[in-house]
Order: structure tokens, then C-alpha cells, then sequence
């Protein structure tokens, strides 16, 4: 009987001797010094703190873990720090994510073009401590263009494009390296599911552009991240669910090959996953922003359900997103759950 595969999504949660903090843990702030860039020993603290990330997800049982995103002072910006036409000294505030969020952001002010390869390495370095194969994610054009103030292309289709041309530059490479499964995150999708049929879908097919059939090209689409650990679900505005339902035709036709949902933080309609006749899902059944642990048998339960609506060869089970902003005792139980839950599924 085909297994239930497992995967993490994103961000895992950092050691206390990474001086770089994720954007969930500290002011929204996009300037660091250059020691970030060029220092030996933060570099030596990234390393270890990969091979802990990496070892705690296998550890769980994780079949597919990611490099936990250890470099990443913010999962957009971090990408953006190595591309051209982007100005980080002249930051701009505007609200981003449909209002969700106020963020101070870097400004477009020339053609984005690829600076300098940079997620090659953090593969080979995750890569180096796993004999599983290593996912690495990155940020889509979609929710990077949402994420920064235009002042150079001034529509937003034309900047997706360059975004997505430079993206698949960095995507090539890591094909080229081995890297067997490679993640573009899309929230924005769910947010303005207009503009993502209209020209964001296109776009994240450029960003796979002549990626090798053996690589498998993987699309997350998050409804939007708690500002804090245990907030009211009230309090956190969220994409609507129906999103996914207006998106899940196209983007089953579309040229990925796996399509991570949410179902754990807010329940998805599994009738949902009839929709899709050729992908694979990546169901969310771990919440990202709660201390609670969901019992292996609620995970097994809510597998169970997935698979009246779905073939169990096209079903993964992950979390709804990264979990950077869990603690690591927590993050690592909630996984060993997952894991759990889907290899005693009968």
C-alpha cells in the first residue's frame, strides 16, 4: 500500500546562537549591518544551525525536510538582498498582504535582473547533512511584488515577469545541483486570486522554466500567518478559504507538479481536493502558531477524510507553513505526530 509521505514547508525554528531573528520575532525592520553579509563566524552559526534543523525533521520522521531557512532574516527580503534594481536604504511603509500587515519595504527602482547565485549553497550545505533529499524553498513574484514599493516598472505585470525570470535563474541552478524538490510560495494567491489567474499562475510556470521533469516543482499557497503565537483566530486575518476553490481548475492544469494547502489553523472543504485530477496535495494538518499538539489520532482522523476525496498516492501531509515561530520542543513534537499519523494510516 502507497505511504503517505511527509514534508515541512518553510522556516524551522532558530537556535538561540543565530543572531539573525526572523520578522516574527523581532520589529519589522529590514536594515542589518554588513556583518551579516561577510562574517565567518555567523557564517559557522548558519551551518550548525542548518545541520540542527535538518536533523531535527529527519529525527521526527520528516521524509522530505527542508534547510529550515536558517539564513533568512526574512524569507522575501532575503532573496531580494541578492538581486539588482532594488534599493534597501530608501524604505518606504505601505500596507502589504490585502492590509494584513504594515511594513516598512525596500523600493524597486531599476529592472530587477539576478545579482549573484546564493540558494545553490544553502542546498549544498542542507544537503551535506542528509542522505534524504534536502527541499528549498523560495518566495513567489506574486507575493515578493506585494512585498516592495514600485517606483520603477509601475505595472505590476511587468515586474512579476522580471521577478519570475530572475527567480527561475536561482531555480535552474539548484535543478542543475541535484536539488530533487523545490518549493515557489505563493500566498498572495489566495489574497487576489484575480490577478494570480490573470498573469501570477503564468508566472510561477516561468519560475520552473526548463526545470528537469525528475525535479518536483511545488506551489504553496498559505492563507497568511498569525502575527503571534496563541492569537484569537478572530484576530487573524486571513485569505478567504474560498480562494482555493476559485484557483484549483488552473492551477491543476498548470505545469507544477505538488500544490500545498492549509487545512489545520482553519479547516478546509475537503470536496476541495476533488478538484484536482492531476495534482499532488500537500495537506496542512499541523497549525503553525499554536502551542497546542494535535494528537496523532485527529491527524490520522482528518487523513482519513482527505483520502474519501483523493488517491492516497497524490496526498502528502505537512504543516500549514514554516514553523519558525514555534519553539523547538514544540515544533519537533508536532512533527513527530504527523509523521505518526500517516504511517498508521491502514
Amino acid at each position: 500500500m502507497t505511504r503517505v509521505l511527509t514534508t515541512t514547508i518553510g522556516s524551522f525554528p532558530k537556535p538561540d546562537y543565530v543572531s539573525v531573528r526572523d520578522w516574527f520575532h523581532r520589529p519589522h525592520s529590514v536594515t542589518f549591518d554588513a556583518f551579516y553579509f561577510d562574517n565567518r563566524d555567523l557564517e559557522t552559526r548558519f551551518a550548525l544551525a542548518t545541520q540542527a534543523a535538518v536533523t531535527a525533521q529527519i529525527d521526527a520522521g520528516v521524509d522530505i525536510p527542508t534547510d529550515g531557512e536558517m539564513r533568512r532574516e526574512h524569507y522575501i527580503f532575503y532573496h531580494l538582498r541578492h538581486l539588482s534594481g532594488v534599493d534597501f536604504e530608501h524604505l518606504q511603509k505601505r500596507e502589504i498582504r490585502t492590509g494584513a500587515w504594515e511594513l516598512e519595504v525596500p523600493t524597486i527602482v531599476g529592472r530587477v535582473r539576478p545579482k549573484d547565485r546564493f540558494l545553490l549553497y544553502d542546498y549544498q550545505i542542507a544537503q551535506s547533512y542528509s542522505s534524504q533529499p534536502i527541499k528549498i524553498t523560495v518566495p513567489g513574484p506574486m507575493t515578493i511584488a506585494d512585498t516592495v514599493a514600485d517606483e520603477y516598472y509601475g505595472d505590476p505585470r511587468d515586474l512579476n515577469r522580471d521577478l519570475a525570470n530572475a527567480l527561475n535563474v536561482e531555480i535552474l541552478a539548484l535543478a542543475a545541483a541535484g536539488c530533487a524538490h523545490i518549493q515557489v510560495d505563493e500566498p498572495l494567491f489566495a489574497r487576489k486570486t484575480e490577478e494570480a489567474l490573470e498573469y501570477g499562475i503564468e508566472d510561477l510556470e516561468r519560475c520552473f522554466a526548463g526545470v528537469p521533469a525528475e525535479v518536483q516543482r511545488v506551489v504553496h499557497l498559505c492563507c497568511g500567518y498569525p502575527r503571534h503565537i496563541d492569537q484569537p483566530d478572530e484576530d487573524v486575518f486571513k485569505a478567504d478559504p474560498a480562494a482555493y476553490f476559485e484557483l484549483a481548475e488552473t492551477l491543476d492544469e498548470a505545469a507544477v507538479d505538488v500544490i500545498s494547502i492549509e487545512d489545520a489553523h482553519r479547516p478546509t472543504d475537503l470536496r476541495l481536493l476533488e478538484l484536482f485530477e492531476r495534482k499532488t496535495i500537500i495537506l496542512g494538518l499541523i497549525a503553525i502558531a499554536k502551542t497546542r499538539l494535535e494528537p496523532v489520532e485527529e491527524i490520522r482522523t482528518r487523513l482519513h477524510e482527505a483520502l474519501s476525496h483523493i488517491d492516497r498516492q497524490r496526498l502528502m501531509a505537512g504543516p500549514d507553513c514554516g514553523l519558525g515561530m514555534l519553539d523547538l520542543a514544540t515544533a519537533t513534537s508536532k512533527l513527530a505526530n504527523l509523521t505518526a499519523a500517516a504511517s498508521a494510516l491502514d
